[in-house]
């Protein structure tokens, strides 16, 4: 993955990143309340030693630059922090003067510096300054010869002792900034590790790639599909809608050359809205002024009847074993040309009542009874139906529900119609996310409706639509059972 695959991928889970960085703040908020001021009291310390002309004074400097190095661990020994204590109430024990005790030599000089850091300011200049006391004392003591000759080394205080006059820690800015730089950094590493951990199929592009298809059409989610799933009355000026026609247009020149007039639509899994694709894909082909025969293959778990209203108790599974007449069971729907076959009775053997001689001479004989052909089938993961309707088929429609649906799931569906070669034409990204600018869009420029025309009387209108209903369905019933 690149750089704006990275990317990407923390736009796309940005509240982990906000959730980390307020999180980050919030304990070095918490941390730099909690923690009491502390204050630095120091002291700077020069050394050195009587020397007499140029060599010696060369000499002199390197002892005494080793020298300091020896006098900073004699500064936090045992000895001085002891003597420190039982000659001044500090209400500190030598360990703790120890522990707040730090040094510094500066390279190539002969200055050593002792920092005491403490809570209670007045205490951290007390200590200094008789850690100043003692440990001057001690170095005279420890350099004097044995023959009580004046010592090579003498140690003066050049600086303070002075104590700073505000806390050094805690640094409310220093700590913010470091919380929410951390914060961030964890973050994105969170954002990142869920989007690499997380499989499922998230944009148009990524079920492009592995259908290895065209991507025929994006179907965005809208919350009332769920109890008005058709693309009819209010839902026709729908951006949904707007979607199912996009597709309808890509469906239709996918490859002009070698037209698809029978269209298996199906999909990976149980529940990602192939039925009611379907049943859109073939109301907005009608609209364009094709004739239209959908046909509810999903033997096992039916929906067409019950999301169009038609009666389904009597459809395909009768015509396939010869009780009736194709003809005798094909509903008209709607005032458009479109004709729909239910699935009838459950068998006891859908994927072998597909599969059948009857199942293929039926659908040759309605392919010359309209201009294209929808069937809804079975998941093709679940069962082997969709694998065998969409094989008579003139090719197949993949719809993935976005989210829900595993890149895994998807490939192991394109591959199961590869496998039998079955064209597939597209797929479809249903329920998907759009960008509002995208939605906006399309409210400023849909078309508006204007008000009705006064409406005939229901009993002379009835009258009218049921008599030409009749004739036509007449009409198209004895051209389908021919």
């Amino acid at each position: 993955m690149d750089v704006l695959g990275y990317l990407r991928l923390v736009r796309r889970h940005w509240w982990i990143v906000l959730v980390t960085v307020m999180l980050g703040l919030g304990t070095a908020a918490l941390v730099t309340v909690r923690t009491a001021p502390r204050y630095e009291a120091s002291v700077t310390f020069f050394v050195t030693t009587p020397s007499q002309g140029v060599t010696d004074a060369y000499q002199g400097s390197l002892f005494l630059q080793q020298r300091v190095k020896s006098y900073g661990d004699l500064l936090t020994s045992d000895r001085l922090a002891q003597s420190v204590v039982a000659d001044a109430p500090l209400g500190l024990t030598a360990d703790q003067v120890r522990s707040r005790i730090h040094t510094t030599a500066t390279t190539g000089t002969v200055l050593l510096k002792a920092t005491i850091t403490d809570t209670d300011q007045t205490r951290a200049l007390k200590t200094t300054e008789m850690l100043a006391t003692k440990f001057t004392e001690l170095v005279r003591k420890v350099e004097t010869p044995p023959d009580g000759k004046a010592p090579p080394i003498k140690i003066e205080v050049v600086s303070g002792p002075r104590v700073t006059s505000n806390p050094v820690s805690p640094q409310p800015t220093r700590n913010l900034v470091l919380g929410g730089l951390l914060g961030l950094l964890a973050g994105v590493g969170l954002a990142v590790l869920r989007g690499v951990a997380d499989v499922r199929m998230r944009d148009g592009a990524g079920l492009q790639r592995v259908t290895g298809s065209p991507l025929l059409g994006e179907i965005p989610y809208e919350t009332g599909a769920r109890s008005a799933p058709l693309i009819v009355g209010d839902a026709a000026t729908s951006a949904r809608a707007e979607a199912v026609r996009k597709l309808r247009t890509n469906l239709r020149f996918v490859d002009v050359h070698e037209p698809a007039r029978v269209i298996a639509v199906t999909s990976a899994l149980q529940g990602e809205g192939k039925t009611t694709m379907a049943c859109n894909a073939a109301i907005a082909l009608a609209e364009a002024g094709w004739r239209v025969l959908l046909i509810d293959a999903d033997l096992r778990r039916p929906k067409v009847a019950d999301y169009l209203g038609l009666d389904g108790g009597v459809g395909l599974t009768d015509v396939l074993v010869g009780d009736v007449q194709v003809g005798d069971v094909v509903q008209r729907w709607g005032e458009k040309s479109l004709l729909v076959l239910p699935s009838g009775a459950t068998p006891p053997n859908p994927s072998e009542l597909l599969g059948s001689k009857s199942m293929a001479d039926l659908l040759v004989a309605l392919r010359d009874s309209a201009d294209i052909v929808v069937i809804d089938t079975a998941p093709l993961l679940a069962v082997t139906d969709g694998v065998v309707v969409a094989v008579q088929a003139d090719g197949a429609l993949l719809v993935t529900q976005q989210g829900r649906t595993s890149r895994s799931q998807v490939a192991a569906a394109a591959h199961a119609l590869s496998s039998v070669s079955v064209r597939l034409l597209g797929c479809v990204l249903n329920m998907a996310k759009v960008a509002k600018s995208d939605a906006y869009q399309y409210e400023a420029y849909k078309v508006v409706v204007p008000p009705a025309a006064p409406s005939v009387p229901a009993d002379r209108a009835g009258s009218r639509r049921g008599a030409k209903a009749v004739g036509d369905r007449t009409q198209e019933l004895t051209r389908l059972s021919r």
